[in-house]
C-alpha cells in the first residue's frame, strides 16, 4: 500500500477517527487494526506498518483505559532513580536522560512516569507501586550493588531494562550500558599520547557501575605504570572531585594529567588545580567523563568522554516495550567516544 493513498485518508469535520477509519486508511481488517493495537501478535510486518502509518496520518489514539481492562497492560513506563532527589536537578545526566526517555515513550504512545527511590520508605512505596502493575516496565536508572531496590524489581517480575550493568546482577536484567573499560582506556591513552606520564585518576563510587569499570579500564590502560596513590574515590559531584583532587597533590605533586569518571568530578579537580596555583592544560590536563551540556562551557573546555544519552533511552524503552509485550530483549552495549577540547 502506498503511503499516497494513506495520506489521501481524512476524517469528516471534527469526529473523532474509530478502528474502521484505520482499518479503511490501511486497507486491512478491523481485527488486524485491533490485533496490532494490543500487540501485534498475529500480524504480519506488511500489515503492522500499514496500520501503524494509517494511526499516525488518521490520528487515531485508542481508549487506553478500556485496553489496559482488557489487556492487564498500563500504557505506561517508569523512570526510576535510586538516588536522592536533589541529583535529578544536580546530575544533568539525569535530566538528559529523562529528557530522552519521555520523548522515546511518546513516539510509542506510552506515558513516562517518574518514580524516586532514593530512601527506604520511598524504595518500599516504590516496590509496592510497580509490584502492582501500575505500570508495564522499569527503566531502572542508576543502580548500587547491594541495593534491595533491583533485588525487589527482580522478585516482582516486573519488566526491567538497567541503565548500566548492575554490580551483582548482570545477568539478572536486560541492559543499555556503554563500553565503561573501553571508554575509560580510551581518555588514559589520550593523555598519554599528549606526552603525560603521571596521570591520576578520580572515580566514582566503587559500588556503581561507573565506578567500578571506569577504574578497571584506567588500571589497564597504565599496565605497570599504574599506582594507587594516583587515585582517589569521589561520588560524581564537583566538591567531591575538588577534594579528591586536593588528596591526590598532598601525595602526588607531581601529577600531570587527571582522568575524572564525571565532569562534574573533572569541574572540581580544575578548580582545586587552580587553588594549587596550576595552569589547565600547561601543568596538568584534564579528562572528564559524560559530555551532559556543560563541559564545553567552562573555563577551559573540556575534553571528555561522551555518552550517546539519546540513544541510551531510545534503547532502553524500545528493550522495556519488547520486554512487557512478552517479547525477547537483548542487552545492548554502545561506545562512548572521545571529545577533544582545550583542557588537554
Amino acid at each position: 500500500m502506498s503511503r499516497a493513498r494513506l495520506c489521501s485518508v481524512t476524517i469528516e469535520g471534527t469526529r473523532k477517527p474509530t478502528i474502521r477509519d484505520v482499518a479503511a486508511a490501511a486497507g486491512v481488517s478491523r481485527g488486524t487494526v485491533s490485533r496490532v493495537i494490543n500487540g501485534g501478535h498475529w500480524v504480519s510486518p506488511t500489515a503492522r506498518e500499514a496500520v501503524e502509518r494509517a494511526i499516525e496520518s488518521t490520528g487515531y489514539y485508542a481508549n487506553h483505559h478500556a485496553r489496559s481492562l482488557a489487556t492487564g497492560r498500563t500504557d505506561s513506563i517508569a523512570f526510576l532513580l535510586t538516588e536522592p532527589t536533589q541529583l535529578l536537578f544536580d546530575d544533568p545526566t539525569f535530566s538528559i536522560l529523562l529528557r530522552g526517555a519521555a520523548e522515546a515513550a511518546a513516539k510509542r504512545h506510552k506515558t513516562l512516569v517518574l518514580l524516586l527511590a532514593g530512601t527506604a520508605e520511598e524504595r518500599a512505596n516504590v516496590a509496592h507501586f510497580v509490584g502492582a502493575r501500575h505500570v508495564d516496565g522499569v527503566l531502572l536508572i542508576s543502580s548500587h550493588e547491594r541495593d534491595p531496590m533491583i533485588e525487589d524489581l527482580i522478585a516482582a517480575g516486573v519488566p526491567t531494562v538497567a541503565c548500566g550493568l548492575p554490580l551483582g546482577h548482570q545477568d539478572d536484567v536486560v541492559t543499555v550500558s556503554i563500553d565503561e573499560i573501553g571508554a575509560a582506556r580510551a581518555a588514559v591513552r589520550h593523555l598519554t599520547e599528549t606526552g603525560r606520564s603521571r596521570i591520576a585518576m578520580i572515580s566514582g563510587p566503587s559500588d556503581t557501575p561507573g565506578g567500578k569499570y571506569r577504574l578497571v579500564g584506567y588500571q589497564e590502560e597504565l599496565g605497570d605504570a599504574y599506582d594507587t596513590d594516583l587515585v582517589d574515590e569521589g561520588d560524581y559531584s564537583a566538591a567531591s572531585g575538588a577534594a579528591a583532587m586536593e588528596r591526590i597533590l598532598e601525595r602526588e605533586p607531581d601529577v600531570d594529567a587527571v582522568f575524572a569518571a564525571s565532569d562534574r568530578m573533572a569541574a572540581g579537580a580544575i578548580q582545586t588545580l587552580r587553588r594549587r596555583g596550576k595552569a589547565v592544560p600547561t601543568d596538568v590536563a584534564v579528562v572528564g567523563f559524560d559530555d551532559a551540556g556543560f563541559a564545553e562551557r567552562i573555563d577551559p573546555p573540556l575534553t571528555t568522554m561522551r555518552q550517546p544519552f539519546d540513544e541510551i533511552s531510545e534503547q532502553m524503552v524500545e528493550l522495556v516495550t519488547r520486554l512487557a509485550a512478552g517479547k525477547e530483549a537483548a542487552s545492548s552495549t554502545l561506545p562512548a567516544t572521545l571529545v577533544r577540547r582545550e583542557s588537554t
